[in-house]
């Protein structure tokens, strides 16, 4: 059997990359469509939860051909390694986004808030997605990469639940 070439595999990537934004797009006409329809019962706190998982559902369908890609390029250490550094970079934008949602509209603009409170809120698939680059890495630098950047994610995220958990307890 002839092995399948680079390329084509980037085409079948690229492929899965259009039919999940197909979908994505697809539910969210439908949902908006929806909200046309029952403008009162959009407005309340249960639409937003539906909206945010909605969401959540659909970064994670965008994890599937990414997986994927990080599949093809784990063969070449120099486009591992840029992109080993990439998700360095993004891991930094974690803590840096925290902070500006912590500060709140009265030190930073609403709209730099709330593109960092979608940053934060998308964190839990950016993690899923450098778990995967992490055990996918080959080359000795790749992998310190991604474990630098898995680790600053990762406590990025968990130290706020952490710190909430802690205070949970001692308001008891």
């Amino acid at each position: 059997m002839k092995p399948v070439s680079s390329r084509t595999q980037f085409g079948f990537v690229a492929l899965g990359y259009a039919a999940v934004f197909v979908i994505a797009a697809a539910w969210l006409y439908r949902r908006h469509l929806q909200e046309l329809q029952d403008p009162a019962a959009f407005s309340g706190g249960m639409a937003a939860a539906g909206d945010t998982m909605l969401d959540l559902i659909i970064g994670f369908l965008f994890l599937i051909p990414t997986a994927f890609l990080i599949r093809i390029i784990a063969k070449s250490e120099a486009l591992y390694t840029a992109y080993s550094r990439f998700l360095l970079g993004l891991s930094l934008s974690a803590p840096i986004c925290l902070g500006v949602v912590l500060l709140g509209d009265k030190y930073v603009a609403q709209s730099l808030g709330w593109l960092c409170f979608f940053r934060i809120l998308e964190s839990p698939i950016i993690l899923v997605g450098m778990v995967i680059s992490r055990a996918t890495a080959r080359f000795d630098r790749a992998k310190r990469l991604a474990s630098y950047a898995l680790l600053i994610e990762g406590l990025t995220l968990g130290l706020p639940f952490a710190a909430f958990t802690v205070a949970a307890f001692i308001h008891k």
